[in-house]
């Protein structure tokens, strides 16, 4: 059988398609379901999201979204977790927070699942410190290892226990070690 290519879309005709379960991304002109989360992966995610939110929201440092889509620079990507400064979380005309976030976060965590390429990750991550974003980390539930990238810097990584993990210059109050962030994974 012969298939003849797809029409392909750009960023703005992807946004306007139904949201899938679980969520696409748009990288590279290319349209890619996200994998399913299994229970590592949504524990750290929670666990997470809820820990930056218990020591960034109050103050109205920063805010943590889970499965939060960000369009900019051409791509359309749906980051495990998704931090925003304060002041640069969009809002609506009511003050509200708005439904899209056209730029990309300032601190952007992927939960590496056991079938995805690390490579891809990896290469969004970069992609999203190339246009804004401070920090990336990629989390591998398997390996107990937590990578952190910097903008222009080398990459770093973190495996033993009570190795404190680098975060951005705003979240400076949050601490967290590698035993902390798998010991999620015992709770």
């Amino acid at each position: 059988m012969i298939q003849t290519p797809s029409k392909s879309l750009t960023l703005e005709e992807f946004l306007t398609l139904p949201e899938t379960e679980p969520a696409s991304e748009y990288i590279e002109g290319k349209i890619i379901q996200k994998p399913m989360p299994k229970g590592k992966h949504s524990s750290i995610q929670t666990e997470f999201a809820a820990t930056v939110n218990a020591t960034l929201r109050g103050p109205k440092i920063a805010r943590a979204f889970s499965e939060l889509r960000c369009s900019f620079a051409g791509q359309s990507i749906v980051p495990d977790v998704s931090v925003f400064v304060w002041q640069r979380i969009p809002r609506d005309e009511n003050g509200e927070i708005s439904n899209i976030f056209p730029s990309a976060p300032d601190w952007l965590i992927e939960i590496l699942s056991p079938e995805q390429s690390q490579t891809k990750v990896t290469k969004k991550i970069l992609y999203a410190l190339k246009h804004g974003t401070q920090m990336g980390w990629l989390i591998d539930p398997q390996e107990k290892t937590i990578f952190v990238y910097h903008f222009q810097q080398q990459i770093e990584a973190f495996d033993e226990s009570e190795q404190q993990i680098p975060v951005p210059p705003f979240a400076s109050e949050l601490r967290l070690t590698v035993a902390e962030i798998f010991g999620w994974l015992l709770e």
